[in-house]
């Protein structure tokens, strides 16, 4: 039978589904269907795997703690790609979603590496929801940066076939020099972050193969 949870980790587990709602229909309210898809499966996914692994039983520090820094630094890395090819704009064009650039700068390059700096320490202390927070970028800058090489295959949403930036006002956002980078129109195999996409990655999906393999192990020396 397993322990009951303890205070905090009730706290944190009710914070993860409070995070695994509210994300999506903020990210849907303010841009579009876009986020609901990435930043709520990511976290619905994040939340099951990290309710069965971390939350009841904290790994050591230095298991997880290196790895997610790996993580975050190589996601840092991949957000300098995106930025400065105009991953933004190149999303609102693909489907009709009002993402500025500001927006993206301030949720991945300010707000982002407060969260990771927290999420670490949190990490090292063993914090629950540090686990929860650890689990969400591994599944999503983590498995699900994959996207980046689906994306130039899907038709845009504005005048897929212009291969000229295109300045448009999207839900009452004016959205400026919006790049199209559909395979079809442009002959060219690209979409902003694709050629950094795997450095998140690669620590990403290790450190769920390590977290997932070490759960299978515990489960074995129970029984």
């Amino acid at each position: 039978m397993k322990n009951p949870l303890s205070l905090s980790q009730k706290l944190s587990f009710l914070a993860a589904c409070l995070f695994t709602i509210v994300a999506p229909v903020m990210g849907y309210l303010s841009i579009g269907l876009a986020p609901v898809v990435i930043v709520g499966g990511s976290a619905l996914v994040g939340l099951f795997c990290w309710s069965f692994t971390y939350l009841r039983n904290p790994v050591h520090p230095r298991i997880i703690l290196p790895l997610f820094i790996l993580t975050v630094a190589g996601l840092q890395i991949h957000i300098v790609e995106e930025y400065l090819m105009g991953f933004a704009p190149a999303m609102s064009r693909l489907f009709g979603i009002p993402w500025s650039e500001k927006s993206f700068l301030m949720v991945f390059a300010l707000i982002g590496p407060v969260i990771y700096t927290l999420t670490s320490l949190g990490l090292y202390y063993k914090i629950p929801i540090a686990g929860f927070v650890a689990w969400f970028i591994f599944i999503g800058p983590g498995v699900a940066e994959f996207t980046h090489f689906i994306f130039p295959l899907i038709a845009p949403d504005l005048l897929p076939h212009d291969p000229h930036p295109v300045t448009a006002s999207i839900d009452g956002t004016r959205i400026p020099e919006m790049p199209n980078f559909y395979f079809r129109t442009t002959q060219q195999y690209y979409f902003p972050g694709m050629w950094t996409a795997i450095l998140p990655m690669i620590p990403g999906c290790l450190t769920i193969y390590r977290l997932l393999i070490r759960k299978e192990n515990r489960l074995k020396h129970q029984q």
